[in-house]
């Protein structure tokens, strides 16, 4: 199997087999902290192989620098299906609500299939930078 998409976004839907993402980032950038980030959606594509179609199950955990967890993961299985094709294509789609960051740093997003690492996509939190002063001419 290989990962085709993992990313951040401020909206994804799959619908029929296709997937729509608007807005996909890698960076959240806070006033001040601690924050809230209203709301991102998680979104991975997989692409399995003819003999991968199976159920398989899936982990998705969230650590920072230190490894330690962020926040409880998501899992739960896909059933992987023939569709006339020698590949088949699978899409996680997951939207967090009110995601709260205690400071700046980085959280690592792992997605585990059948309890093994497959990939991981880093989300940075930063703090803006102080605002610009209007210069002379």
């Amino acid at each position: 199997m290989k990962t085709e998409i993992f990313t951040f976004c401020d909206f994804a839907q799959e619908n029929a087999g296709k997937l729509t993402i608007v807005g996909t980032f890698d960076t959240i950038i806070a006033p001040s902290f601690p924050c809230v980030h209203p709301q991102l959606s998680v979104v991975i594509r997989l692409r399995f192989d003819l003999w991968e179609f199976t159920t398989h199950s899936f982990r998705i955990e969230t650590r920072d620098l230190d490894g330690e967890l962020d926040m409880d993961a998501v899992g739960g299985n896909i059933a992987v299906k023939e569709a006339g094709n020698a590949t088949a294509v699978q899409h996680l789609v997951f939207t967090i609500s009110n995601l709260q960051f205690r400071n700046a740093g980085v959280i690592n997003f792992v997605l585990y299939i059948d309890g093994h690492e497959l990939t991981s996509v880093p989300l940075y939190i930063r703090k803006s930078a102080a605002p610009l002063r209007n210069m002379p001419h």
